[in-house]
C-alpha cells in the first residue's frame, strides 16, 4: 500500500473536479468484468468521482458540418453506473449520440486485432484529437507502435530475433538458434505461436502456414527457457513502472504463458532487470502519448510492447493490493490538468 501511495504521489494525483470520460471499448456484454482491465478503469474512474461513458468502437463515425449538424467525430455514448457484481457489473443510465468534443478525455481501449477497422478507428480518433479532444493512448502512437515490431527500437533488451517472410532467412535462423518461437505479427493471446526445434519434422509446413507460403511477414525469436518462470507483464503508467508485474506461467505441456492460453498469473515485484527495461522505455513511450503500456519480459529479455489495451490490472490488485487502475485514473486526471 505504501508503494501505491508513493506511485500516485509521484503522478501528482488528487482531482479537484469531476471529469466526463469516454471509454472506447468492445461491446459491453463481451467484457469479462472479473478480469477486464477496462472495467477496472471505469470502476476506478467512478470511484474518483468522474462521469463514465462507454462507446462501442463500432459506432464511431464522422460527419461534415452543415447548417443542421455541428459535424466532427461522434459515437453512441452510454452513461454508466458501475456495480461491484462481476456478473451484473453496470447499469446503463442514458444513451445518446455525442460528439467526442463533449468529453474531457477519451480512453481508447478496444482490443485487437489491429485490422482495418481498428486502423480506421485511430484515424477517426486522430481527427477528433485535431478538434481538441484528448485521446489516450494517442491514435498516432497506437499506429506507430506495432506490438511485436516495436522492440526493434530497443534491440539491446530483445532476444535474438528475425522479422522476415523469406523462407531461406527463416530456415537459417532456426538452424542457427536451434530452438525458436515463431509468431504472426498481428496475433494476440498466444494465437498461432509455435515452438520449433531445428530437427522438427514439421518445421517446413509450420513456416509455410505462418507465412502463407512466403506472402506474410512473421517474427522468429530464440526460445527462452525462462518462460517456465513466467512471461512477465510489466505495466507502465505515465512512463512509470507499476512496482508489481504479473508473471504468466505456462500450464503443463505448454510453451505459451498467455492467460488466454491457460497460463496462470502470479503477481511479483519487479526485478532489477525488469526495472532497468521499464525505466529505459517508460519516458520515451510516455513522451509519445502512450499513457498506458504493457511490456512483456521473459527472463532478462523484452519480447513485446503492448499499447492497444494492456491488461493484468485486476490480477495484480487481487494478489498484491496495488491498484493499477486507480493509478491510471490518477495519471489521467493529471493529463487533464487536475492536481
Amino acid at each position: 500500500m505504501a508503494q501505491q501511495l508513493h506511485f500516485e504521489k509521484h503522478l501528482l494525483g488528487g482531482s479537484s473536479r469531476s471529469l466526463k470520460l469516454a471509454f472506447v471499448v468492445d461491446p459491453l456484454p463481451e467484457l469479462k468484468a472479473w478480469k477486464d482491465s477496462s472495467v477496472a478503469m471505469m470502476r476506478a474512474a467512478e470511484k474518483h468521482g468522474h462521469e463514465v461513458y462507454a462507446i462501442d468502437a463500432r459506432t464511431l463515425g464522422w460527419r461534415k458540418a452543415d447548417a443542421a449538424h455541428a459535424g466532427g467525430v461522434s459515437g453512441e455514448a452510454m452513461h454508466l453506473h458501475l456495480r461491484p457484481d462481476d456478473h451484473d457489473w453496470y447499469r446503463e443510465t442514458g444513451r445518446e449520440w455525442m460528439p467526442l468534443t463533449a468529453f474531457d478525455a477519451v480512453v481508447m481501449r478496444k482490443d485487437p486485432p489491429f485490422d482495418f477497422e481498428y486502423l480506421t478507428a485511430t484515424w477517426l480518433l486522430e481527427r477528433a484529437e485535431a478538434d481538441g479532444v484528448r485521446v489516450l493512448n494517442r491514435p498516432r502512437a497506437l499506429r506507430d507502435h506495432s506490438e511485436k515490431l516495436a522492440i526493434m527500437e530497443f534491440p539491446d533488451f530483445a532476444p535474438p530475433t528475425l522479422v522476415s517472410r523469406d523462407m531461406a532467412q527463416l530456415q537459417h535462423f532456426i538452424d542457427e538458434e536451434r530452438d525458436v518461437i515463431l509468431k504472426p505479427l498481428d496475433g494476440m493471446g498466444g494465437s498461432q505461436i509455435f515452438r520449433v526445434h531445428r530437427n522438427d519434422a514439421n518445421r517446413n509446413v509450420i513456416l509455410e502456414t505462418l507465412t502463407h507460403e512466403g506472402a506474410r511477414t512473421i517474427m522468429a525469436q530464440r526460445y527462452l527457457p525462462e518462460i517456465a518462470h513466467g512471461d512477465k507483464r510489466i505495466l507502465l503508467i505515465a512512463g512509470q513502472p507499476v512496482p508489481w508485474c504479473l508473471a504468466r506461467i505456462p500450464k503443463a505441456g505448454e510453451t505459451r504463458g498467455n492467460l488466454a492460453a491457460g497460463g496462470t498469473g502470479i503477481a511479483q515485484e519487479l526485478s532489477a532487470r525488469d526495472r532497468q527495461i521499464a525505466e529505459a522505455l517508460g519516458p520515451v513511450l510516455f513522451k509519445r502519448g502512450l499513457l498506458l503500456v504493457g511490456l512483456d519480459v521473459i527472463g532478462n529479455h523484452l519480447t513485446e510492447i503492448n499499447v492497444t489495451s494492456p491488461t493484468c490490472m485486476v490480477e495484480i490488485r487481487q494478489q498484491s493490493g496495488f491498484d493499477a487502475a486507480g493509478a491510471f485514473i490518477t495519471a489521467l486526471e493529471h493529463a487533464c490538468g487536475l492536481a
